[in-house]
């Protein structure tokens, strides 16, 4: 058994075997073999090896012709491991007496060679080891053939290992089969951990490297709510991780009697709670729960994984999906909120390092007009389906919120010469997510109808730390003082303008933060869908008076660790169930 601490990015508990997309890209299962069926198979990984080893060949005589022989060599290498009697043997005792598949073994008994020279010290020999996994994947392309299982095309549950996902790769996960993933690489608050809570599947990410250390078909545990993976667990282990996946389903079910029940707290302040939302899909998610609406439509899946960018009747038809589906409740659309990397049709950036402080958000929009004019008209013609609302993300400065409600401005003036309908009164709000706008709040409340704060970027940008680089990631911390200050600082200027102020990024669904965030003012909530009944129940067992108790002794302290312990504390006094103890 092994145990590996990545980051928690959504939360739960998922079971079930290994499928390692790094190296594999399809399930190898872990499956046994008949005893009568012993022979046929090892008849089959002779072909497999004795056809791995004819190609290898192959590249070896055409790279000696073409380069010469010292170029060649590594070709030899791959000859030599191929036809080593010690592999050989080894592969036919665990097909002949384990009774395990030629697939299971190649993957099992070559990822246990590559672990064996990834921690030799000469880095020579520790290069070694891709040697072995370029080896691996040979053989199991000949084993496997056109019965491989890719990863858009699964068949049985199975938990997705891989180096990193791209946010498109994990909103085309399949939710039917993909019970969880873990990365070795990234962070918090990414646009894959946000899929990822979208779609309410356990994910871990920034583990590390591991994928060397498991093969596909083993069984693994991933903990998404304390950001623990484990392989090969002993049967105590999963024993006791079922248990609290079972208590886990029952508090769940337990919740779900809320759904009908406002947030009210126990002294009587209503709290709005509404939901996140990724994909059109989920506004029936939010429905489920009992969420007020909609506190933050994403628009960035439109752009994701497609050749061409999205037409002004593809957003409408998103749009209007979700209107139809949330039955008169509010909706809030956040304009797009990319890199110029990750638009299609868009040149890529010439030079940018670090995307995070680049091109991207409202300044992409604001660079490419006539793109964002496509999603302004969409949301525009939308809005008279009812309660429709557009934010613009990463305002830093007054000069972009304006240029921005300067180009909506335009766009209804076109929609009015061509005689299309929208609401004219549609509220217009911003994303407080980056230190100079909450320096310049009181100048920007009294341009907008309601703000919204995304912790996420504003974590991030507060405290100078990549929320997607393993290396700092541990810096990232939302409940930091001085991010808590700009927080309270926000929501204090906000009701002195008597403004609408929501939150929306990740800290708004933990619960360990729900009486802080309470105790500073804050009285509009949005989260994943799957958090609202928890937010909702914690409402129901506090007061706002022992809230701002809260929010008074943390407000006084100086360093995030203490106030997370602090806060972890007091969620177990007032409502033990929820404090994952």
């Amino acid at each position: 058994m092994q145990k590996l601490q990545g980051i928690a990015v959504s939360p739960g508990i998922a079971i079930g075997e290994a499928l390692v997309m790094d190296s594999e890209g399809f399930r190898i299962p872990r499956r046994f073999v008949a005893r009568d069926a012993v022979d046929d198979e090892l008849a089959r990984l002779e072909k497999a090896i004795v056809a791995a080893s004819g190609e290898i060949a192959g590249h070896r005589d055409a790279i000696a012709l073409e380069l010469g022989e010292k170029y060649a060599a590594i070709f030899d290498a791959h000859l030599l491991m191929l036809q080593d009697s010690r592999l050989r043997s080894e592969l036919e005792e665990m097909i002949r007496h384990r009774h395990y598949s030629p697939e299971y073994s190649v993957s099992r008994t070559l990822r246990r060679y590559a672990s064996v020279f990834q921690r030799l010290e000469s880095a020579n020999l520790a290069e070694r080891a891709n040697d072995i996994y370029d080896i691996e994947k040979r053989l199991l392309r000949h084993l496997l053939g056109h019965r491989r299982e890719n990863i858009a095309h699964l068949t049985s549950p199975v938990l997705v290992l891989a180096y990193n996902l791209t946010p498109s790769e994990t909103a085309n996960l399949d939710r039917q089969f993909v019970l969880g993933f873990v990365t070795e690489i990234g962070g918090p608050g990414s646009h894959t951990a946000i899929v990822a809570e979208a779609l309410e599947i356990p994910a871990v990410v920034g583990t590390g490297p591991f994928l060397a250390d498991v093969s596909g078909g083993e069984q693994v545990i991933i903990d998404g709510n304390k950001g623990m993976v484990i392989l090969q667990p002993d049967e105590e282990t999963l024993a006791r991780y079922r248990q609290e996946a079972q208590e886990k389903h029952t508090v769940t079910v337990r919740l779900e009697s809320l759904r009908d029940r406002p947030a009210i707290t126990a002294d009587g302040v209503r709290v709005n709670l509404f939901g996140n939302i990724e994909f059109p899909y989920e506004v029936t998610h939010c429905v489920d729960r009992g969420a007020d609406g909609i506190g933050l439509y994403r628009t960035e899946f439109l752009y994701l994984g497609r050749e061409v960018d999205p037409t002004e009747e593809v957003h409408y038809e998103a749009y209007s999906q979700v209107m139809q589906a949330i039955n008169g409740k509010p909706v809030a659309i956040r304009t797009f909120d990319l890199g110029a990397d990750k638009v299609p049709n868009l040149p890529p950036p010439a030079d940018e390092p670090n995307p995070c402080l680049g091109l991207r958000s409202i300044r992409l929009a604001l660079r490419h007009l006539p793109m964002f004019r496509t999603q302004l008209r969409a949301i525009l013609r939308a809005s008279v389906l009812g309660d429709l609302r557009v934010m613009f993300p990463l305002i830093s400065t007054l000069l972009e919120l304006r240029q921005a409600k300067m180009v909506l401005a335009d766009v209804m003036e076109d929609l009015d010469e061509h005689g299309i309908a929208y609401n004219r009164t549609m509220p217009v709000g911003m994303m407080v997510e980056v230190p100079s706008a909450v320096v310049m709040i009181d100048r920007f409340v009294e341009e907008v109808d309601f703000l919204s704060i995304g912790t996420n970027d504003l974590t991030q940008y507060t405290l100078a730390v990549d929320r997607s680089n393993k290396d700092v990631v541990g810096l990232y911390n939302p409940a930091d003082p001085a991010v808590l200050r700009l927080i309270s600082t926000s929501i204090e200027a906000a009701d002195k303008r008597s403004i609408p102020i929501n939150m929306c990024g990740q800290m708004s669904g933990n619960p360990n933060y729900t009486m802080l965030l309470l105790g500073l003012g804050l009285r509009n909530f949005s989260a994943v869908p799957s958090a609202v009944p928890e937010i909702k129940n914690i409402c129901h067992h506090v007061t706002i008076a022992q809230c701002r108790e809260v929010a008074g002794r943390v407000m006084a302290m100086e360093n995030a660790r203490d106030i997370s312990n602090y806060l972890r504390e007091d969620l177990k006094r007032y409502v033990p169930e929820q404090s994952g103890e």
